[in-house]
C-alpha cells in the first residue's frame, strides 16, 4: 500500500508551505566563516607591515588605504566564490558580505579599483612580497623550532592555454602556454616563489642557486647558525653546479638522478644478493648503493648514489620489465658538514639508505602544496600585463600562507589542517550568519546546530588571539 501524505493523496508531494517571497531588512551572510578569517589576519599583526612596504601606492588621500584593499583581496581568495575581479562589483552591493569581513559598505572597493592597484605595482614593490613571504615563513619557523629543516624546491605549471594572450604566457613542457613560477616549500607552506614565464625550466639560469642560498642565509641569520638543511629535488635539479652550491653552502640534498644507460646495465648485472630492502609500509622497495661520477663532473666529485626499483605495486608484485626504476644522489652520509650538523641535532638517521628513500619519497608531499595551491585559487591570471599578473600571483601565494596558518590556528579541531581549500570552504566557510547592531555592539550569530557542530565559541576565542606576527 503506497504512502499516504498529509495531503490524503497516496504518492501526492505535500503542499507547499511557502506561499510567496520577500525582501529582509536583515543584514545576513552566507560567509560566516570568513568573520572568524578577517579576525585572524587582523590580530595576527600583519598590516601594519603592509601599510609599511606598498603604502606608497596609494597616491591620493581619497583613495582606499593599502592595507584595506589588501584585507579586502584576501578575503576575497579565502573565499574563492569567483576568480573574476569582476565579482568585487557584486560584493560591493551585499551588505552581509561586508559585515561578515568587518567593513563598512561604503569602503567595499570596486573592480576597478582593484585593477587600478595591481598596475600601480613596479618591480620593486612586487619583490616585496618575497620578504614578506620570508617573514611569514620566519614566523612560522619560530612557532614549531623544528630541530631539522627539510625543504622542497620545484616548478608549477600555471595552465593559462585558453585565456586571452598574455605577457609571458609561452608553451611549457606540458604542453599547455602558461607561466611557471619556480616555488619553494617547507611542509604546507609555499615560502618563496619566482614568477616567469611559460618557457623557463626548473632550473633554468642561476635562480634556483640564489633562492637556495638566499633562504639558507635568512634561516641561519634569523633561526638558528646550527639548524640542519636538508632539501629535495626532482631530475630537473640534476645539476653538479646546484650540488656544489649545497655541498658549499653546507646543506644536505637529496636529488632524483636521470637513468642513463651505464647506471641500467649496472642494475642489470647486480646479482640478487647485492639488493637490499626498505618497506615503507606500502610498498616494499629494492636498492643498491654505489658511488658514482658523471663524465661532466669534476674528477673529484663522486657522490652517493641509490638505484631503487618497487617490488610490488597495489598488492600485485611488479614483473622485471614493469618495474619503474629511480636513482637517487644525496651529500647525505658522506662525512661531511651536514652529516655533523644532523648528528648534534640527534638525527644521525638521516644519513641511513632508508631515511634518504624517505626523504626521496617525501617529494610527493610537496607537490601537494602546488595542488593545493591550485585548489586555494584557479591558476588563471587576470591581466594581460606580465608586472600585473606577478603582482597578482604573489598575493595569492600570502592569501595561501595565510589560509594554511588559519587552519592550524583556528579550524583545525573541526576541519584537518591537511583538507584543501575546497573542504575548508564547504564546512568551516560558507555557513549562514545574522549581523546584528544591539546595545552598542555588532553581534555575528548563527543557528544552534552550527554553534554546536563547529565549536563557534572556540573558534571565535582562537581568531581573536592568534600567534603574533613580527616582522624581524
Amino acid at each position: 500500500m503506497g504512502k499516504t501524505t498529509p495531503a490524503g493523496k497516496t504518492g501526492a508531494p505535500a503542499p507547499a508551505l511557502i506561499t510567496r517571497v520577500a525582501i529582509t531588512s536583515d543584514n545576513l551572510s552566507d560567509r560566516g566563516g570568513l568573520t572568524l578569517f578577517s579576525r585572524h589576519i587582523r590580530n595576527v599583526g600583519l598590516f601594519p607591515h603592509v601599510r609599511r612596504l606598498f603604502g606608497g601606492l596609494r597616491k591620493n588621500g581619497k583613495g582606499a588605504e593599502v592595507s584595506e584593499i589588501f584585507h579586502q583581496l584576501l578575503c576575497f581568495l579565502v573565499d574563492g566564490t569567483s576568480r573574476h575581479l569582476v565579482y568585487f562589483d557584486a560584493l560591493r552591493e551585499d551588505e552581509g558580505y561586508a559585515g561578515a569581513i568587518e567593513t563598512a559598505p561604503e569602503r567595499m572597493a570596486s573592480s576597478h579599483a582593484i585593477k587600478r592597484f595591481f598596475y600601480s605595482f613596479g618591480w620593486g614593490r612586487i619583490w616585496m612580497f618575497r620578504r614578506m613571504l620570508r617573514q611569514l615563513f620566519l614566523w612560522r619557523l619560530n612557532l614549531e623550532r623544528p630541530s631539522v629543516i627539510g625543504f622542497g624546491l620545484d616548478s608549477m605549471v600555471m595552465d593559462n592555454d585558453e585565456a586571452v594572450a598574455r605577457q609571458g604566457c609561452e608553451p611549457t613542457y606540458k604542453r599547455v602556454k602558461g607561466f611557471q613560477p619556480l616555488q619553494m616549500t617547507w611542509g604546507p607552506f609555499l615560502i618563496d616563489a619566482l614568477f616567469r614565464g611559460g618557457k623557463k625550466h626548473g632550473n633554468a639560469g642561476d635562480a634556483a642557486g640564489k633562492m637556495v642560498r638566499d633562504i639558507v642565509s635568512f634561516v641561519r641569520k634569523h633561526y638558528r647558525s646550527d639548524v640542519p638543511i636538508v632539501i629535495a629535488l626532482d631530475s630537473g635539479f640534476f645539476d653538479q653546479k646546484l650540488f656544489d652550491l649545497f655541498e658549499e653552502l653546507g646543506i644536505g640534498y637529496v636529488c632524483t638522478g636521470k637513468l642513463y644507460e651505464d647506471l641500467t646495465s649496472l642494475a642489470r648485472g647486480m646479482d640478487g644478493s647485492g639488493w637490499s630492502q626498505f618497506d615503507n609500509g606500502r610498498q616494499l622497495w629494492e636498492y643498491f648503493e654505489f658511488g658514482n661520477r658523471r663524465a661532466s663532473w669534476a674528477k673529484t666529485a663522486w657522490r652517493r648514489a641509490l638505484y631503487t626499483r618497487p617490488v610490488y605495486e597495489n598488492e600485485q608484485r611488479l614483473l622485471e620489465f614493469a618495474r619503474p626504476d629511480t636513482v637517487i644522489y644525496t651529500n647525505l652520509g658522506q662525512g661531511g658538514p651536514i652529516d655533523s650538523l644532523l648528528s648534534a641535532a640527534g638525527h644521525a638517521e638521516w644519513t641511513t639508505p632508508e631515511r634518504i628513500i624517505r626523504i626521496h619519497h617525501s617529494r610527493g608531499r610537496d607537490e601537494l602544496v602546488h595542488r593545493a595551491l591550485k585548489d586555494f585559487r584557479a591558476e588563471q591570471l587576470p591581466f594581460k600585463s606580465f608586472q600585473a599578473n606577478a603582482a597578482f600571483y604573489y598575493t595569492v601565494l600570502v592569501a595561501f600562507f595565510l589560509f594554511e596558518a588559519f587552519k592550524r590556528d583556528v579550524t583545525g579541531t573541526v576541519v584537518p589542517p591537511t583538507a584543501y581549500a575546497t573542504r575548508v570552504r564547504r564546512q568551516a566557510i560558507d555557513f549562514a550568519a545574522k549581523i546584528v547592531r544591539t546595545g552598542g555592539e555588532i553581534l555575528l550569530k548563527v543557528t544552534g546546530s552550527i554553534w554546536e557542530r563547529l565549536q563557534i565559541h572556540a573558534l571565535w576565542a582562537r581568531s581573536g588571539d592568534p600567534p603574533p606576527f613580527a616582522w624581524a
